[in-house]
């Protein structure tokens, strides 16, 4: 990794189905500055712990505090002329309420495969089938 690594974390926010049908619904965070679909994540401060700081971006970007669960893989790629790293966590939802902002808008709560469809980025959607099977695994 390069000094001009950009460090970021976030998780895979999910929360059991509200319908009763034993299935999950994952968020995804829409950015209207980029005007995308994403899930929440976000740079670390100085010296973060990457796992408080995807903690406190789901809190931020979602309104939702959340325990977080299994690693998933983490995405390195270049954005804006830079290298970017994101670890990713799974996170179950628990209490909160989402608040639009500036950075983010809109929230959406979608089953796994709405969810898959809907995000912007390829690289997105693999961390969809990390994180099913990592449920699974439990």
């Amino acid at each position: 990794m390069s000094d001009d690594t950009v460090l970021a974390a976030g998780c895979v926010l999910w929360r059991r189905s509200p319908y009763g049908d034993e299935g999950i619904e994952i968020c995804l965070v829409h950015r209207p500055r980029y005007d995308d679909w994403s899930h929440p994540k976000g740079k670390l401060k100085r010296g973060e712990d990457p796992l408080a700081g995807a903690v406190r971006e789901v809190l931020e970007e979602t309104g939702r505090r959340c325990l977080p669960g299994a690693p998933l893989p983490t995405a390195r790629y270049i954005a804006n002329g830079r290298p970017k790293q994101v670890e990713y966590w799974a996170a179950e939802a628990m209490t909160g309420s989402f608040v639009p902002t500036e950075e983010v808008d809109r929230i959406l709560w979608l089953p796994p495969a709405a969810a898959r469809s809907r995000l912007t980025q390829p690289r997105d959607r693999t961390l969809i089938d990390a994180l099913l099977a990592a449920l699974h695994s439990t």
